[in-house]
């Protein structure tokens, strides 16, 4: 069954506690956090000392998506909070295959992602340090945007050059029900949705993702 990650970006941090309580109780399976400098993409987030709270009101296995400019520098900083999975971007500046293993030696899954106009072949050179690839539907920053349509074709190539290996394919930005479809049958096994997730009731909405 699909893997639906809810990405955060799109609460109420002003009732935080009681939107990570209603998320579980949707039977989300991972919880997104995208982490942005402002920087390596126009808008700024969290820091690992928010991650690190956030963690205190949820179970669910926190998925860390790191859009920021060096990655290095805080790979540790957000391990503290113990999530289930780290992904860093290609486009980050320096050795993003180093920082990968650096992840993984510390008990942790790694994930690469790319943003839409990245040739998708550049991750065949990462393939044997990670355990998920994110293929990013719009460009990273915002919520809210719409599904850029040749996406689906990137899912397609990220699945043929996963092969049979153990590795997720997780699709991010513009995910409701129609896109969710596109993306599963695509290739893709875990999905980020805000927006969507957090419009309305979050168990039926969540429930509509799962293709």
């Amino acid at each position: 069954m699909t893997i639906i990650s809810p990405s955060l970006l799109s609460a109420d941090f002003g009732i935080i506690k009681e939107e990570l309580k209603e998320l579980q109780q949707a039977k989300a399976d991972w919880l997104h956090l995208d982490i942005m400098d402002g920087h390596f993409v126009p808008n700024i987030t969290f820091g690992p000392d928010q991650v690190l709270s956030i963690k205190k009101y949820t179970s669910l296995p926190l998925d860390v998506h790191l859009m920021i400019e060096h990655p290095k520098d805080y790979i540790e900083k957000f391990a503290k909070s113990e999530p289930y999975i780290i992904t860093l971007h290609h486009e980050s500046q320096g050795n993003i295959a180093q920082c990968l293993k650096d992840i993984k030696s510390l008990g942790i899954k790694a994930g690469i992602s790319i943003k839409p106009d990245t040739d998708v072949n550049v991750l065949k050179k990462y393939i044997d340090y990670i355990d998920m690839i994110l293929i990013m539907s719009v460009y990273p920053g915002f919520g809210g945007q719409k599904y850029i349509e040749n996406s689906t074709q990137r899912i397609k190539q990220a699945r043929e050059i996963i092969g049979d290996r153990n590795i997720y394919l997780q699709v991010d930005g513009g995910i409701n029900a129609e896109t969710a479809k596109m993306a599963v049958d695509a290739g893709a096994d875990v999905l980020v949705a805000g927006s969507y997730v957090f419009k309305g009731d979050k168990a039926e909405n969540i429930k509509s993702l799962r293709v």
